[in-house]
């Protein structure tokens, strides 16, 4: 029983210790390469994916690649000790090979809600080996997020959203529910106008004009594909629909919006005042 107590504690003390080593970072991902910089550690990042562009000094670090496309000999080139990745960015080959090179891979999911960004926090920081920083930081964030929904803007009918992810004219998809962007419009006060479907499908005339939203949300990038506010508002259909009417265009930061870990809050905010602009 004794040797048994002694291996435990041998192997629970190899693994802190292990991640207690991790000085060279690779991360795959927005939310982890943000999350890993507010725990303090954006110092050991070594390299990130194209869509981590915040902070500034995240955006200034090295690119693993120059699209969504990470291979072995990429990751490898910046001799990184643990990648930390969403699901389904990596082969199975590719963490396969790289487990048995040394290399420590932790993939780590999202659950889009206030519950799933503390879970979130607090599994990165471990992941690094900075477990009670990422506790407390989980705490801090899931506090403010609760300050934030507890001051939102409201009314008793929900302004109906439809978010528009955009690439330019012909390469647009619509989010259904349980998606990101579903889960938050849905904290900062409207509702998603498509349920009809969940994640995203393409965009069409006749999807927008059935929705009839009340404001439509794209990414800020996403209405520069499609040449400004004014040129979405002159798109097919769009004259039908209240938002058209309105002249209701949301543009927000991306990242931000997808965030759901250190700065939901903000984002929570940020939406709930874009929604309600003439509110108290």
């Amino acid at each position: 029983m004794r040797q048994i107590i002694i291996l435990c504690v041998t192997i629970s003390s190899s693994i802190s210790l292990s991640f207690a080593q991790a000085k060279r970072i690779v991360t795959l991902g927005a939310a982890l390469s943000e999350t890993v910089h507010a725990l303090g550690a954006g110092a050991r990042i070594v390299a990130v994916d194209v869509t981590s562009e915040y902070p500034t000094v995240i955006k200034q670090k090295p690119r693993v690649s120059k699209d969504r496309t990470v291979s072995l000999e990429g990751l490898l080139s910046f001799k990184p000790d643990l990648i930390l990745t969403p699901p389904n960015e990596l082969t199975a080959e590719t963490i396969r090979k790289l487990k048995q090179l040394g290399v420590r891979v932790v993939t780590i999911n999202q659950e889009y809600s206030v519950k799933g960004a503390q879970r979130f926090i607090q599994e990165v920081g471990t992941s690094i080996g900075m477990q009670d920083a990422g506790a407390k930081l989980a705490a801090k964030t899931a506090k403010e997020t609760q300050e934030a929904l507890a001051s939102l803007k409201k009314s008793n009918q929900k302004p109906k959203v439809l978010f528009i992810y955009a690439q330019g004219v012909g390469l647009m998809s619509v989010a259904g529910k349980a998606s990101q962007l579903d889960a938050i419009i849905s904290l900062a006060g409207g509702k998603n106008a498509i349920q009809e479907f969940s994640d995203f499908k393409p965009y069409s005339t006749e999807a927008l004009i059935k929705a009839n939203p009340d404001a439509l949300l794209l990414f800020d990038f996403g209405t520069s594909s499609l040449g400004g506010a004014n040129a979405v508002l002159r798109m097919p259909g769009m004259s039908m629909t209240k938002a058209g009417k309105q002249k209701r265009i949301i543009s927000m930061d991306g990242p931000l919006l997808v965030n759901f870990s250190t700065r939901l809050p903000i984002a929570i905010r940020e939406l709930n005042k874009k929604l309600y602009p003439s509110a108290p």
